[in-house]
């Protein structure tokens, strides 16, 4: 998770700076690449990572405080650190909120970054963004349903983007991920779903480690809108 650490401490945007400090990091720990438990850099050296005041930095540790997702703890050894919520998804409720035509526009948008994503990353990436991928995908093959194969595959997908090399399209990644990743997750957790789920990240990653950028491209856009139709078919039977 290196190189998605560094996007996550990437400076921020420079207006709504204590929005967007809180919404970093609350994607993060949603998305897991911040861990529970986490010790988060010091105030000095975080404010420094996000180019951000340090008077910013702690109005967004206090909202963010406020929400759960961080603790203070004093003395030696203190320091703020992070506080995942226990994950509680019901795919068909969180459906009903959304109709088939923003899902499919969420889909057409996600598919777009992540091909684009996966076709750098088949031009730019390094030796190490490829072992990092071939890791995750051998501790997917190793794990059950459920919420531990939701952050691998999160995870995958964001080291695609991170080796893409691209700050603005691995921020991208996130932000989507944070938007409609766990219902993508949801439907790749269906068993009918699991051995074609598994082909297509083998495909992208054989496609990225062998330079193919169309290939790489073509595979991850596709891996999103097979889910993104499986969404749409329960959306509409609900």
């Amino acid at each position: 998770m290196e190189s998605a650490h560094r996007v996550v401490f990437a400076p921020v945007d420079n207006t709504a700076r204590v929005h967007a400090v809180v919404r970093r990091l609350s994607d993060a720990i949603a998305l897991g690449l911040l861990g529970d438990g986490e010790h988060l850099p010091s105030e000095t050296d975080l404010a420094g990572h996000l180019g951000v005041s340090t008077v910013t930095l702690r109005e967004a540790l206090m909202a963010l405080r406020q929400q759960g997702l961080i603790e203070t703890r004093r003395g030696r050894g203190g320091g703020s650190f992070v506080r995942a919520p226990a994950r509680q998804f019901d795919l068909d409720e969180r459906l009903r909120s959304l109709s088939a035509e923003e899902l499919r526009d969420l889909g057409d948008h996600y598919a777009a970054i992540a091909g684009a994503a996966a076709r750098l990353a088949a031009a730019r990436s390094l030796p190490g963004d490829v072992r990092r991928l071939h890791r995750s995908l051998e501790e997917m093959a190793g794990t059950e349903p459920g919420d531990g194969m939701c952050r691998l595959d999160g995870r995958l997908h964001l080291e695609v983007a991170a080796a893409s090399q691209s700050g603005r399209l691995t921020r991208e990644e996130i932000r989507l991920q944070a938007e409609i990743g766990p219902l993508i997750w949801a439907v790749h957790d269906l068993p009918d779903r699991r051995g074609r789920v598994d082909a297509e990240h083998a495909g992208i990653v054989d496609a990225i480690e062998g330079a193919d950028d169309a290939r790489a491209r073509d595979v991850a856009e596709s891996h999103v809108l097979n889910a993104v139709e499986r969404l749409i078919e329960r959306r509409l039977a609900l």
